[in-house]
């Protein structure tokens, strides 16, 4: 490839089913969710579960004291992942929209610990937080095999 040149890329949006496997190939992404009536983003470890995504957490986070208050449905929250690469710019990301409701079944709340680990080592993360996707939007971007000047 010639100096100042790119190669251009596509878009292509992927189905839930693809979406979520490429969520599931991974282990980090960040949770979306409202603190104090304004958004908040937190990266978190997950694994998916069922097809939901779950996260462990430590009481006291706004997130988790929000999904204790909104029993029934749970409380709306976005889930992302991605795997861009940073020289090439290729790669996925996917977005969940759904409901997040706290693990409060102590059998469950077990298996789960032994699902997911944390990564950082820090106040006991004794509770999990279970996502059930409602809405997955998810885009691979590739190569298209043109080149393109760099300033395009």
């Amino acid at each position: 490839m010639a100096a100042g040149e790119l190669r251009a890329h596509r878009r292509i949006d992927l189905d839930d089913a693809e979406a979520l496997r490429l969520l599931g190939s991974v282990s980090l992404g960040r949770i979306v969710f409202t603190r104090q009536a304004l958004p908040t983003v937190r990266p978190v470890n997950h694994v998916l579960d069922d097809g939901d995504i779950v996260i462990r957490t430590h009481e006291g986070i706004a997130l988790t004291s929000h999904a204790q208050e909104v029993e029934s449905t749970g409380v709306v929250v976005a889930y992302e992942a991605d795997a861009i690469d940073p020289d090439t710019h290729l790669g996925w990301s996917v977005v969940v929209t759904g409901y997040a409701q706290l693990v409060t079944d102590p059998v469950e709340l077990e298996r789960i610990r032994g699902l997911l680990q944390p990564w950082v080592p820090m106040e006991p993360m004794d509770q999990a937080v279970r996502i059930r996707p409602e809405l997955v939007t998810g885009v691979l971007l590739t190569e298209t095999g043109a080149r393109q000047p760099a300033d395009s």
